[in-house]
């Protein structure tokens, strides 16, 4: 192990909340990593950090909505470490407005951002991926991505059509029997930066509902899904009832979300705050927002997800003795 040669892995939206969190995961494992987003200074201090975790790094300024950026990102990355392994598709942006109330322009910016950043970096890695037949692409996905809530209409729409792309392309590298992996996490509310900065029209200062886990979390398993193969990944228990029952009883959900889906704070939300839909917000935030004390560090879930095979045979054990202690117990009767 200590002699294999360090991964290659790309991750969008790499300077805040869940691509900061995942930049230092592949790190401590020495990996060589390519960061996109679009703000240089925060970047200088990424690579600094993914140095000193015991990982190297490129970096590139760049809007993931422009196509040049994810194929320069790929570019730099192949010549300063050899072919990529890993493309992480993490970026995004968001608004919190009703429908009739956000125009035009933002819902393109949302789309351009998180959905076609998404299909422009896949593109770029499949350019690379396809003819060494040979790579794992992650889509960084969301319970949004199954089940749309009030407020955030562009950001679920482009979660979901990240996950019909998905879809699509996956059944083109069967088609083309590709050997290609190709997986989608799909996140619970998670404590990042973003609702410092994320626009909002509404009145209260944004929140994720809860729970709300630690962005360390999100980044374990993407970092887990990234090594084996599984078609897609639920994390929390949130996210994996949700996605179940809102097949069964979407009708409830739309009236349900209408109180839980945005997080009431209590606090009027301040009309003066900078956001970052058009450009970056300065300052270096980290990994983690403000909501520390709401957000969990773990997810057993999600240990329970990584492990299922064993899960499933413990579950068939105790079926199993159940079954035999009620069969002795019968047979014992008078």
């Amino acid at each position: 192990m200590q002699n294999r040669k360090p991964e290659v892995v790309v991750i969008t939206g790499a300077t805040a909340g869940v691509g900061r969190a995942t930049a230092r995961r592949f790190a401590r494992s020495g990996a060589r990593l390519g960061l996109v987003a679009r703000g240089a200074d925060r970047l200088a201090i990424v690579k600094q950090e993914v140095e000193q975790l015991g990982g190297q790094a490129v970096v590139l300024a760049g809007d993931v909505g422009d196509p040049d950026v994810a194929e320069r990102l790929a570019a730099a990355t192949e010549a300063a470490f050899g072919p990529v392994d890993i493309w992480i598709n993490n970026a995004m942006t968001s608004v919190y407005s009703k429908v009739w109330e956000m125009p035009p322009e933002e819902f393109r910016r949302v789309t351009e951002v998180t959905y076609l950043g998404a299909v422009y970096g896949t593109q770029a890695a499949l350019r690379r991926m396809l003819p060494r037949n040979r790579g794992t692409i992650v889509q960084v996905g969301s319970t949004l991505a199954y089940r749309s809530i009030p407020f955030q209409s562009a950001y679920c729409a482009a979660k979901h059509a990240i996950r019909g792309f998905t879809d699509s392309l996956r059944s083109e590298l069967i088609h083309d029997r590709k050997a290609i992996r190709l997986t989608m996490v799909h996140l619970p509310s998670v404590n990042t930066p973003q609702f410092l900065w994320v626009k909002n029209r509404l009145p209260e200062a944004a929140k994720p509902p809860a729970p709300i886990y630690q962005p360390q979390v999100a980044a374990n398993a993407i970092h887990w899904a990234a090594h084996h193969d599984r078609r897609e990944w639920y994390v929390g228990y949130q996210t994996a009832l949700g996605i179940k029952l809102n097949k069964l009883m979407p009708s409830f959900f739309d009236r349900y979300l209408v109180t839980r889906s945005f997080g009431h704070t209590g606090r009027p939300r301040d009309p003066e705050a900078p956001d970052n839909l058009w450009q970056p917000v300065p300052g270096d935030y980290g990994a983690r927002g403000p909501f520390n004390e709401d957000a969990q560090d773990h997810s057993y879930q999600l240990r329970l997800s990584e492990r299922r095979r064993t899960a499933g045979w413990i579950a068939l054990g105790v079926a199993g003795t159940a079954v035999a202690v009620a069969a002795f117990g019968r047979k014992r009767r008078p």
